[in-house]
C-alpha cells in the first residue's frame, strides 16, 4: 500500500493503529545501526535509506533525478516489508541472513530478491535487522551498484 506522506512521521501516522509500534521500533532500529551516510527519505512511497545527491549526484540509474536507494521499509496490505537492496546484489549478504534468520525467528523466512515479508508483527526479527542495517557501508554499496546496475 502506498500512503501520500511527505515525511516518514507522516507515513506512521496514516498506518493502522496497531501497525504503527511495529514501523516506529523497525524505524528506530534501522536508523541506529545504518552507517553514516545515508540519509532517511520518502522514497516510493516508503520510509527510504538512500545515499544522497550530495553524495552520489548520479542518482539512480533508472530515475536519476531519484537518490540511490539502499533500504527501505514499509507497511504493506498483509505484511510489514523491509527491502534490502544489498542482499540483491551481494550473494554473501544474502546467505549470511539466510543462515541467521532461524537463530532468531522460529517461522520460515518469507522473502523475495530484496524483500523481507513479516506476517506476525510479533516475530520480527529486530536485532537482526538492525545487524542488517550494519553490514554494509555506504561507500561499499555505491561500488557494488556501479559494478552490478549502472551501464
Amino acid at each position: 500500500m502506498q500512503y501520500k506522506a511527505y515525511s516518514p512521521e507522516d507515513y506512521i501516522k496514516q498506518l493502522p493503529e496497531e501497525r504503527q509500534p511495529t514501523i516506529r521500533k523497525l524505524r528506530e532500529t534501522i536508523k541506529a545501526n545504518l552507517p553514516k551516510g545515508f540519509e532517511e527519505v520518502m522514497s516510493y512511497g516508503m520510509i527510504g535509506y538512500v545515499v544522497p545527491h550530495s553524495i552520489y549526484p548520479a542518482g539512480y540509474h533508472c530515475t536519476p533525478e531519484l537518490p540511490l536507494p539502499f533500504l527501505n521499509i514499509a507497511s504493506q496490505k498483509n505484511f510489514v516489508a523491509v527491502y534490502h537492496m544489498g542482499m540483491y546484489a551481494k550473494k554473501e549478504l544474502l546467505d549470511w541472513f539466510t543462515l541467521e534468520f532461524p537463530k532468531h525467528s522460529n517461522r520460515k523466512l518469507d522473502m523475495g530478491k530484496s524483500c523481507i515479508r513479516f506476517k506476525n508483527m510479533n516475530d520480527i526479527p529486530y536485532k537482526l535487522l538492525g545487524e542488517l542495517a550494519s553490514r554494509m557501508t555506504m561507500d561499499e554499496w555505491i561500488g557494488i551498484y556501479e559494478s552490478q546496475f549502472k551501464k
